[in-house]
């Protein structure tokens, strides 16, 4: 959940970054005048939100999202496996692996369309994804905004911070726990190598509900819910004292470039700080997969000493490499891509 945490901020701050344009570089300085840019960009936002609609906003995340995701998914799927490897693979095999090697025994095994392995969930994933998290948020900052205290504090930029953190970590969790087999699906179909037990996504569900009863289909649930609320939280606080240095010190730098820059570093630190989880989150969808045996028996806890004890604290990153190497093509497809499906629906109602 890590990419859709860092998407969402990049792309918020990339718009307020489009909207501002040049005016807030004059002057970053002065706190009365950042103060009324903020609810100058605050209001710019509403009425743009409001030119292309929700059922735009959503279809332009939905395909941006969609976008991003299958020109990345060679290297996602090189994550997951990478994830995996420590459940099944002796120390030995573990040693030899490296990316290029096993990109190539992909290519060689099992032909290179099999990079995109699972990434038809991972687009029907995103829409409903992306609606409920979208849906989600606008209530949970309502709710939030609605509180006694904070409701007299609307225009003060701490305030707005903090509900927006809450709200975006609360609308993580709400759509992650919705669409999470979905999620698992997609991991189960991309961790298949040469022998092929799932075929597609309704065979999975179905499969995974008569092996593993409903509950199987929320296996490592606990792992990403922990992990939505950190990452959204990391990413959006580098993101933002990343930008706000960068304007202070070269306001005369693109807001889009410095959006792209601050999205992809807050990405990786975002990343770095909660991979262990991923990757636990992973191991634990795959307990029970094509009906082999249990490795990790003792919960979350249990799962992240085990790792520990029987591959080394480097067993936690196991992966990562991939994982850097997509964010910054990640941020940059996602961003540019809903610019522009956005643009081009805002000029649809102008044409009637």
């Amino acid at each position: 959940m890590q990419t859709e945490a860092r998407v969402g901020v990049v792309v918020e701050g990339g718009q307020r970054a489009l909207n501002s344009g040049h005016g807030a570089s004059r002057d970053a300085g002065a706190r009365k005048f950042a103060h009324q840019q903020h609810r100058q960009q605050h209001q710019q936002s509403l009425h743009q939100q409001s030119q292309i609609g929700t059922v735009s906003q959503l279809l332009a995340g939905g395909i941006a999202g969609a976008v991003s995701k299958t020109c990345t998914a060679p290297l996602a799927r090189l994550t997951i496996l990478f994830q995996v490897q420590g459940m099944h693979s002796d120390v030995a095999t573990l040693s030899k692996a490296s990316i290029w090697r096993e990109a190539s025994r992909i290519v060689y095994e099992e032909g290179f369309r099999a990079f995109w392995k699972g990434n038809l969930v991972t687009i029907a994933h995103r829409l409903p994804y992306s609606s409920v998290s979208f849906y989600a948020y606008e209530r949970y900052k309502n709710l939030l905004q609605s509180i006694p205290g904070l409701e007299s504090h609307r225009e003060n930029i701490t305030a707005d911070l903090c509900v927006r953190l809450v709200g975006g970590g609360l609308a993580g969790i709400t759509a992650a726990s919705i669409t999470y087999p979905l999620d698992l699906v997609r991991t189960r179909l991309a961790a298949q190598t040469n022998v092929v037990y799932y075929r597609g996504m309704w065979h999975t569900l179905s499969t995974i509900s008569r092996d593993e009863g409903v509950v199987g289909l929320y296996k490592g649930l606990g792992a990403t819910l922990l992990g939505v609320g950190p990452s959204i939280a990391i990413s959006f606080s580098v993101y933002e004292t990343l930008r706000s240095l960068w304007q202070s010190q070269r306001p005369q730098d693109s807001p889009v470039l410095v959006s792209l820059a601050c999205g992809s570093l807050s990405g990786i630190a975002s990343s770095t700080a909660t991979f262990p989880l991923d990757l636990v989150r992973r191991r634990m969808q795959l307990e029970g997969a094509a009906g082999r045996a249990r490795v990790y028996k003792t919960g979350l806890l249990g799962t992240f000493r085990h790792i520990i004890r029987t591959e080394g604290l480097r067993g936690l990153y196991r992966g990562i490499l991939p994982e850097y190497y997509k964010v910054v093509p990640s941020v940059g497809i996602v961003f540019m891509t809903y610019e522009t499906i956005k643009m081009l629906l805002s000029e649809v109602p102008a044409e009637d």
